[in-house]
């Protein structure tokens, strides 16, 4: 059976299940990112799979780095754009476009990353998201990945991401990239709490932020 595919659009437009705030939507790039960008892991020119609202493209713009944030929803792209303009970062670009099928950007990305996009892609599609990216990434590119673990969602939780066990994303990732390191890590989301939430999660952990440390993994690999 083919996976159930999220209105994206809709959620980025807060319309009906989405009114409020977007728990992966937190204002900056996910810590695990942030300090991996710090360590200097990261070459322009960079596409930010699945960029969203674009708090990791327009921090990388921030610092220098030449930035690509592709998205599905019109209205994810449109905000980003608008934060560009008002931040005067000349060096980010964004798109709309189904990453599934991109093409038009062939071996242009020395560094590709994904934060937390492949848990939110159909399993199904995943050969051709793997295949899409891979021929935007010039030679010897880095392949980042911060993707939801097996357990970060209740079992019972009908409609969910897509999550992986360690050897799934290797499988997954090896079949397209040479995979260098696979280590667990944490998705940091603003998730709802207390009798009002949609469901109830696992005993994650919380940062100071207050934000749910979701299970995850990272990783990394070249082309």
């Amino acid at each position: 059976m083919a996976s159930e595919v999220l209105d994206w659009d809709s959620a980025y437009r807060q319309d009906g299940q989405f009114q409020g705030s977007l728990p992966w939507d937190i204002g900056e790039p996910q810590p695990e990112l942030a300090a991996l960008i710090a360590s200097g892991a990261v070459r322009s020119d960079v596409l930010d799979a699945g960029c969203g609202h674009a708090e990791l493209s327009l921090s990388l713009a921030a610092d220098g780095y030449h930035v690509v944030g592709l998205d599905i929803s019109p209205t994810a792209i449109a905000a980003a754009n608008r934060a560009a303009q008002a931040r005067n970062l000349r060096n980010a670009a964004f798109a709309q476009a189904d990453i599934t099928t991109l093409t038009g950007y062939d071996g242009r990305f020395n560094t590709v990353i994904d934060s937390t996009l492949f848990h939110s892609i159909p399993v199904e599609h995943r050969p051709g998201y793997l295949r899409a990216v891979h021929r935007a990434a010039a030679p010897g590119a880095t392949f980042i990945v911060l993707v939801f673990a097996a357990g970060a969602f209740p079992a019972e939780l009908e409609t969910k991401p897509n999550q992986v066990t360690e050897a799934e994303l290797r499988h997954a990732v090896s079949a397209h990239w040479t995979v260098d390191e696979i280590r667990p890590a944490f998705i940091h989301a603003n998730m709802p709490s207390g009798p009002g939430a949609p469901f109830e999660l696992p005993a994650h952990d919380r940062d100071d932020k207050g934000r749910t440390k979701m299970p995850a993994f990272l990783l990394l690999a070249h082309k």
